[in-house]
């Protein structure tokens, strides 16, 4: 309607369009009361999922039931870094550099060929601006050149179903941000002094010095020195833990940690007495395989203790308030189960290694009082049992279980794809991301970018040199406006979620994988365990009635293809 008027008084279509900037305050443009109108305790949901319809609620433990402070990143950077230099003979100017937490983000893709630590959006094209070797960022031309031409990636080179392709891997877990951080200064290090170095060996070196910080046990030692540094919300793991079993739920763990470091994890938050909440306890799970392989050992790869060479040696364990088992001995518990409570448990690799029912070895229990469910550990040395088995034997199908992880492949995939059952993904950088996205700065930013959007694609039907010329002066200022609202969440690589427009890689495959997604556990303390969630309904492009930057422009008519007639 502005342009309408002001076309009617004779100006010229150029000048008719600069009196429709947008205003870069930003005042008239949002009302006060959008900005913090979302909750970062809030849970959000991709799919329709009521609570009450929940009967089995199973968790993962690490950044799930425990989540851990910052802090420890940098111990696990530094590790690994002595690591390279001392056992992998890494050049010693590497123990320079120190963890930045402010360079990475989750969710990035690392080309292992190239070099390139990059951000790729869910449609496989790199986000320009975010693609870096080492610790500088490599020009858009550069990468556009790298790539044949084009900023996309094809499916092929892409990571795959797990984040791991021939020559592409996908960063997922929290544990990959110092892995992402000293891959990066290595790089750098190299680059920085001239050295020729193998871009695959170099990545596999870094990959290895980490795995070594978790595999010697590195990490489990420091948190275990200082639970109080290191586990954030423990009263609140405890809290929910509490709440589903006074409302009837059963409730399960299985992770790949080892049951000594849950162990003391789980006293620490929960208390002495912390399996009594649990039906089921399964550790060093081998996850993703332990939800997808069906066999007991793996032919031909090595696996099974005889073709280790481990038949002796294999102690397999059984833990409920016993101990492991030496070769050849009963198992004898400390204290015995009532047989009300041996119905609901199982156990993994007694004598023979294999899964049981608890009340096929109940006359091996010696008396004592009914305290909890048996706990279900899975040995270090005998890599037996898997999901099929947990299913045939708890006989807990479908969406009546709600499984809880932080890794979007290794917790979530195969359980919603393969399993049918639902699915909560833990993502504590949502909170920060909540936060920023209800500062004024940004709702203000984000508004303009969607008025100029707008205006961008209404006017370019204007072709006058002077048109042109304002256009073109938008379009620069919208770029602008986007890069000042991608460093508000991280100066490299903008936020975890989004890729300007564009939802992330990651974003896709957190609503493929996951029902529901928070920031931590304790969200579920604000709502009831009957609570239905329900998803809003986002407007495909061609449903939405009106669009933000039709508001902002007064550009109501749409389609415009009446202002198009001529083309034809």
């Amino acid at each position: 309607m502005a342009l309408l008027l002001c076309q009617a008084k004779g100006d010229t279509a150029g000048s008719c369009l600069k009196t429709l900037s947008p205003n870069p305050g930003g005042v008239d443009l949002l009302p006060p009361e959008v900005c913090s109108l979302l909750n970062p305790a809030a849970i959000y949901a991709n799919n329709e999922i009521s609570l009450r319809d929940v009967e089995v609620y199973g968790f993962d433990y690490d950044y799930t039931l425990a989540q851990y402070a910052d802090t420890l990143h940098p111990e696990i950077f530094s590790a690994a870094r002595d690591i390279l230099i001392e056992h992998y003979k890494y050049p010693e100017g590497i123990r320079k550099y120190d963890y930045n937490p402010s360079f990475a983000i989750r969710g990035l893709h690392y080309d292992i060929q190239k070099s390139l630590l990059m951000k790729i959006d869910a449609f496989h094209y790199v986000q320009l601006g975010t693609a870096y070797r080492g610790l500088q960022p490599v020009p858009d031309e550069e990468v556009i050149d790298l790539y044949g031409g084009t900023q996309h990636i094809p499916l092929y080179q892409m990571s795959g179903f797990y984040g791991k392709g021939p020559s592409i891997k996908q960063f997922m877990d929290i544990f990959s941000l110092p892995e992402m951080a000293l891959l990066s200064c290595v790089v750098d290090h190299f680059l920085g002094h001239g050295l020729e170095f193998d871009q695959a060996h170099l990545y596999k070196d870094v990959t290895d010095a980490i795995r070594d910080v978790h595999v010697k046990g590195l990490m489990y030692q420091w948190i275990e020195r200082d639970m109080e540094k290191y586990i954030l919300r423990g009263d609140e793991t405890f809290a929910v833990l509490s709440r589903l079993v006074a409302h009837g739920k059963q409730l399960f763990l299985i992770t790949n940690s080892p049951f000594s470091f849950v162990d003391k994890g789980m006293r620490h938050m929960v208390g002495a007495d912390w399996r009594q909440l649990f039906d089921v306890v399964i550790v060093q799970a081998d996850k993703p395989s332990f939800f997808t392989d069906r066999r007991k050992y793996g032919p031909g790869r090595g696996d099974g203790p005889r073709e280790r060479g481990l038949a002796s040696a294999c102690r397999p364990v059984c833990l409920g308030w016993g101990h492991p088992l030496a070769d050849g001995q009963a198992f004898q518990p400390t204290l015995g189960l009532s047989e009300n409570l041996m119905r609901r448990a199982h156990c993994i690799g007694t004598v023979s290694p294999a899964w049981k029912r608890a009340r096929s070895i109940g006359r091996k229990w010696l008396p004592g009082p009914a305290i909890g469910p048996l706990c279900a550990v899975l040995s270090s040395s005998v890599k037996e049992g898997n999901l099929f088995d947990f299913l045939r034997l708890t006989e807990w199908r479908g969406p009546r279980v709600l499984y809880f992880g932080d890794h979007l492949y290794s917790d979530l995939a195969d359980l919603m794809l393969r399993h049918g059952w639902r699915t909560g993904a833990i993502i504590p950088e949502l909170e920060r991301e909540i936060r920023i996205i209800n500062t004024e700065q940004y709702m203000h930013s984000l508004t303009w970018q969607q008025a100029l959007t707008g205006l961008l694609e209404r006017m370019q039907t204007y072709q006058d040199a002077e048109s042109r010329q304002v256009l073109a002066t938008w379009m620069k200022e919208r770029q602008e406006l986007r890069c000042i609202t991608k460093a508000l969440f991280n100066a490299q690589f903008g936020s975890i979620f989004r890729t300007f427009h564009n939802p992330t890689y990651f974003s896709r495959r957190l609503v493929r994988f996951s029902d529901l997604y928070m920031a931590s556990l304790s969200c579920l303390l604000n709502y009831r365990v009957d609570f239905t969630f329900y998803p809003r309904r986002t407007p495909l492009q061609h449903e939405a009635p009106l669009w933000m930057d039709q508001l902002c422009t007064g550009c109501m008519k749409t389609p415009f293809l009446g202002d198009m007639a001529h083309i034809r």
